[in-house]
């Protein structure tokens, strides 16, 4: 004889287990090779070079800076920052530090070595600028004081990524100038005259920048012996025609054709993939 199954004695069913999501994998971006080319010259009318630049491809950091003073002493302050930068940045390669932190540090070491050596009588009053660079990952932090700039060029478009600080920009920030005719203007002795320097008191304000790199992607550190005789879409198109290993030497002679004169200094870097 069948029994008879009861309600309360129906078989109950397995809840289906809900689905499991396959689990994603982040990868970290590949990391880019980052080429360099530097070159510096005396320019036109100066009998001696005042800029200086350096960079270490192991450390990932680039420097150019443009020195003011007497007699030698611009040569005196863009050489020592550069070596302050370069060798502060190397110090605190193992200290686990963000590298925005170790670039703000190496500035305000140049800062220091320069105006500690301001003091001796035939150094007082120098100064310079500093525009500095440091990877990473693939992400640039570039730090400027004064008029020494950093442009990137990417898909053919060269943009200033530094703010200048020099009567200039006062110029231009309070309407007087446009970033369009500023290179153009007569100011009458007045475009070299800068706001902030490295050097010059026993603190220094550097500003900090941000930018992501991509294969292709190009950033120009110069000084402004260069940067008073180009407009931006001008640096783009010498570029574009220009091998890198040329680049450097043809916007330093187009400048040198055009009047040269201040020393001129730049660093090309180029984003590639690894």
């Amino acid at each position: 004889m069948n029994e008879e199954i009861t309600n309360d004695q129906s078989p109950t069913l397995p809840t289906p287990e809900a689905p499991v999501e396959p689990e994603v994998q982040e990868t970290a971006p590949a990391l880019l090779q980052i080429l360099v080319s530097a070159l510096s010259d005396i320019g036109c009318v100066r009998t001696n070079n005042e800029d200086a630049f350096g960079y270490d491809e192991s450390l990932g950091i680039f420097v150019v800076c443009d020195g003011m003073g007497g007699m030698a002493s611009g040569e005196v302050a863009s050489s020592h920052a550069v070596a302050a930068i370069v060798d502060s940045f190397a110090a605190t390669a193992a200290s686990g530090a963000p590298i925005s932190t170790r670039l703000l540090l190496a500035i305000n070491a140049a800062n220091t070595d320069v105006w500690e050596n301001g003091q001796i009588p035939e150094n007082r009053g120098m100064g310079t600028t500093a525009v500095a660079a440091a990877l990473d990952g693939n992400k640039l932090i570039v730090g400027n004081v004064g008029d020494s700039r950093a442009y990137i060029i990417q898909d053919g478009q060269c943009v200033q990524l530094t703010v200048d600080h020099s009567y200039i920009n006062e110029l231009i920030r309070n309407g007087t100038l446009t970033i369009e005719n500023a290179h153009t203007a007569d100011l009458r002795g007045m475009e070299s005259v800068i706001t902030r320097a490295v050097g010059v008191a026993a603190q220094v304000q550097p500003d900090f920048f941000s930018v992501d790199l991509k294969p292709g992607t190009a950033v120009l550190l110069v000084t402004d012996g260069l940067t008073r005789y180009f407009a931006q879409e001008e640096i783009a198109s010498v570029l574009a025609s220009s091998t890198f290993e040329s680049a450097c030497f043809n916007l330093i002679d187009l400048a040198k054709r055009r009047g040269g004169q201040d020393n001129i200094t730049c660093i090309l870097l180029l984003a590639l993939s690894a």
